[in-house]
């Protein structure tokens, strides 16, 4: 029985482990290789939220960084996380037209070919998908419709049935459980997993964890007996951590257990050491697994999210105070109906627990997000139809509940009105949707001026390396190598 792989390591396995921080040199120095190691599918950072960091704090170009993948991987089918949006958290105000052009220009390229789409997040099966998946079809993109998973008295077996069905009306190419906090058990797959797969028919299911519990490399050989046959995986130094598994410890028991692997892991060694060599090289975090914390199942907050609370606390010097946090994060989430701890309500929650300790006053200061919660402003699946009733009443008699109702009522811009406050008709769609990500041009231009994108050479290329190795010692005249009769002698003219 065969088993197929989509690979996170340039998309999740980045933003899990390095921050989102994976650079356009360091990608392209594996690229290749990860195209031709036979994933059915490769998560790629293109995405609006990659691109902005990518062009805020890289200083790098994210258009090219899309053309260098299209080239890179041209068989590939490439996927990102999309939807009704291009950042999550500007979906409200963010029009169609400016939606749908963002979409086209990565598929126009060859940078995407697939759309991975949440579900159960923001009530998406009537809010957006009725628009925007015949968008992606459109565009000839394949859709993914993920299931997100968590624990709450609402979230059920019945529940996940529900809502399979539903997104089948829409005839995904696949649908898959996005298990984001780490949480799923084996106990748990056994009840859950064949649920969607049943439901499912004949839509491939795939199984999306991350190692946040120790538990998710198990879960996914469980998943297998199960039924499931594509499981996400990652190559290190991008996998464990709060990342996804290895895909050679998954690829390696499923070959013990009597499957074929679809994947040539002799091809992927390579890359995974030249990855990890550059890990070491910009001291950036190396994927190990986690310590089992059961404290992940009370709170159910995403490690990325710990991690920013973390830093906050840390600059109002009130770092000793993270358990009380994640205490009272435990009671908003509850108050506010169960939202699925995934962004961006994790982060709602989060943010309005630390204000709460901080203030020592529950609810005395509120966040929008919140108030928008109880506005219904993010669909039945954000928790508005269980809030608590009290606290639902609280918010909405405050005078900026009826600020921010008046706001959901604006009207969807032409794309021509955007582009005339964007440089007009004479500015290409790649700089107009850079320019409307960043909100104007000044960090634009300064990428720009950061020059090319830096390269990490491997060992193929020896002598490339050496020399841009000496130019960081400017104290060095010469460097002389012998092998047998053969010498070369490499000279630094400047110094002489």
């Amino acid at each position: 029985m065969d088993v197929r792989f989509v690979d996170t390591t340039f998309r999740d396995g980045s933003q899990s482990l390095w921050a989102a921080g994976i650079r356009h040199g360091m990608i392209e120095a594996v690229a290749e290789t990860m195209g031709r190691a036979g994933f059915e599918v490769v998560e790629v950072p293109v995405g609006g939220n990659h691109m902005k960091k990518s062009l805020r704090d890289s200083k790098e170009d994210p258009w090219e960084r899309a053309r260098m993948l299209a080239r890179k991987m041209p068989h590939t089918v490439k996927s990102c996380m999309g939807g009704a949006h291009i950042i999550l958290f500007e979906a409200a105000s963010t029009p169609r037209s400016v939606i749908e052009l963002y979409y086209a220009r990565l598929a126009g390229i060859g940078a995407l070919n697939r759309v991975q789409v949440m579900a159960n997040v923001m009530d998406e099966c009537r809010r957006t998908f009725p628009w925007v998946i015949p968008m992606f079809r459109k565009l000839g993109l394949q859709v993914a419709i993920a299931l997100s998973y968590t624990i709450s008295p609402r979230h059920n077996d019945e529940y996940y049935a529900q809502k399979t069905r539903e997104v089948l009306a829409f005839n995904p190419d696949a649908v898959y459980l996005k298990d984001q906090g780490g949480l799923l058990t084996v106990d748990r797959a056994r009840t859950l997993l064949p649920v969607i797969v049943q439901n499912a028919g004949t839509v491939p299911v795939e199984l999306h964890s991350h190692c946040t519990t120790g538990l998710a490399p198990l879960v996914y050989l469980e998943a297998l007996k199960l039924g499931i046959r594509r499981l996400h995986t990652a190559v290190p130094p991008l996998a464990n951590g709060s990342g996804q598994p290895s895909i050679f410890n998954v690829a390696g028991n499923a070959r013990l257990m009597g499957y074929s692997p679809q994947v040539d892991l002799a091809l992927l060694r390579p890359a995974a050491e030249r990855l990890t060599a550059i890990a070491r090289q910009e001291n950036l975090p190396i994927g190990a697994p986690l310590e089992y914390d059961y404290g992940q199942y009370i709170h159910q907050v995403p490690g990325g999210v710990i991690s920013n609370l973390l830093h906050q606390l840390k600059e109002m010097r009130i770092i000793g105070r993270l358990n009380e946090v994640l205490d009272e994060s435990v009671r908003v989430r509850k108050d506010l109906g169960y939202p699925i701890m995934v962004t961006p309500h994790s982060q709602f929650v989060v943010t309005q627990a630390a204000i709460n300790v901080v203030t020592g006053e529950r609810y005395k200061h509120v966040i929008d997000e919140v108030i928008l919660l109880a506005l219904g402003a993010f669909g039945e699946d954000s928790g508005f139809a269980w809030m608590d009733q009290n606290l639902k009443d609280r918010l909405l008699g405050l005078p900026r509940a009826k600020e921010l109702a008046a706001r959901q009522k604006t009207r969807d811009i032409s794309l021509k009105e955007i582009r005339e406050k964007l440089g007009g008709p004479g500015v290409s769609d790649e700089e107009f949707l850079m320019r409307y990500l960043m909100k104007g041009e000044e960090e634009i231009r300064a990428m720009r001026a950061a020059g090319p994108p830096k390269q990490y050479f491997n060992t193929s290329m020896p002598v490339l390396t050496l020399i841009q190795e000496l130019g960081k010692h400017r104290h060095v005249r010469y460097v002389q190598v012998q092998r047998g009769s053969d010498s070369l002698v490499i000279q630094n003219l400047s110094l002489n």
